[in-house]
């Protein structure tokens, strides 16, 4: 308790400090709701430790989430828009002027304002949530096409799908925890694929598409949604904005919402991507973000969910080999789990892949 009154402490934050309690179910960051006493009205706030071990640049992470968020304010305001504050996330300055205060420990904290009547959803009910939240990230892409100075690549190569696959080779070779012999089907179905991995790369350094403004967590419950309207009301998580592929989003749209089994799950028969999901991402996604994408990008959005869902599942079968450092496990064998549900993605997608692109083309 005496930590979290020195960090409460630390922020500008109005009213008198109640407490806390862990909130939200992400995977790398310590996420708490905070309560304040203001005038005899309890006002709530997101208050998070950043895990400076996975995010290494927490300054340079921090400034992109500033300028993307007073960027989209402006946005809005501009658009007339109602409910700002509940359409952008606002940062709460430290007292001394930061984004972000940094304790004696070394740990790095952020607070937001926390948006009310607003839920993230964590598993996909129907396809009104997919549309919606499609529609939410292709709005987002679309306020920040504008953006004139480039942000920070604060995870450098984050989706390099040739950098994860080089760095899964080595982990083979080097077989730290001996694990490779247990994953020999899973070792194949990655070397099948190597051919893919260089596709968006390669049309990005020859000018065939354009680097962008890009989430890169697109995940269903990084939108939260009205919950009396269901509006796609707030993108968050911005830890990962920063240059990227508009297909990088849109394909980890595919990946996170069109299935509803969990991300461990171990029964692969209940694994299918859901054509109708997809086709209602692609209806959202375009009603927003159609404006502003080149043809080559509309070509390969698609291919994108296949692309980032083989790249995903790479990072578990590497995570697992490197001895389960990078991504929370609670079980032994989690994350190769992981990898299965991933790759058997993939395979679903090769099967509805002809389908998938008549889609995207009847939207164009």
């Amino acid at each position: 308790m005496e930590q979290f009154n020195e960090i409460a402490s630390a922020f500008e934050c109005p009213g008198t400090y109640l407490g806390e309690e862990p909130y939200g179910s992400g995977h790398i960051n310590d996420t708490y709701k905070v309560y304040y006493d203001v005038d005899g009205e309890e006002v709530h706030y997101i208050r998070q430790r950043i895990n400076h071990k996975i995010f290494k640049d927490v300054p340079g992470l921090m400034e992109n989430i500033g300028r993307v968020t007073r960027h989209q304010r402006k946005k809005f305001e501009e658009a007339g828009a109602d409910q700002v504050d509940r359409r952008v996330l606002t940062l709460i300055p430290s007292v001394d002027g930061k984004d972000f205060y940094q304790d004696a420990k070394g740990n790095f904290w952020r607070t937001y304002v926390f948006i009310e009547g607003a839920v993230g959803i964590d598993v996909i009910e129907h396809t009104g949530q997919a549309y919606k939240s499609a529609k939410a990230f292709g709005g987002f892409q679309c306020q920040l096409a504008d953006m004139d100075d480039r942000l920070n690549d604060t995870i450098p190569n984050f989706h390099h799908t040739r950098s994860r696959y080089d760095t899964l080779m080595q982990a083979i070779e080097e077989d730290a925890h001996g694990r490779v012999a247990n994953v020999q089907a899973e070792i194949a179905f990655a070397k099948e694929r190597e051919a893919i991995v260089d596709v968006v790369i390669d049309l990005m350094a020859a000018g065939g598409i354009p680097e962008r403004v890009t989430h890169n967590d697109t995940k269903l419950n990084n939108v939260l949604m009205d919950c009396e309207t269901d509006e796609g009301m707030c993108v968050i998580d911005l830890d990962t904005v920063m240059p990227g592929s508009v297909l990088y989003d849109f394909g980890d749209m595919i990946r996170t919402t069109t299935n509803q089994a969990a991300e461990d799950e171990r029964d692969l028969s209940k694994v299918e991507m859901n054509i109708d999901y997809f086709e209602a991402l692609v209806k959202g996604y375009l009603e927003t973000a159609s404006g502003f994408l080149v043809p080559k990008e509309r070509e390969l959005l698609a291919f994108s969910g296949k692309l980032i869902t083989f790249e995903i599942g790479l990072r578990f079968l590497i995570d697992y080999l490197q001895g389960d450092t990078y991504f929370k496990t609670r079980r032994e064998g989690q994350n190769i789990d992981r990898c299965r549900k991933q790759f058997k993605m993939v395979q679903s997608m090769e099967r509805q892949m002809d389908q998938m692109q008549r889609i995207v083309e009847g939207f164009q």
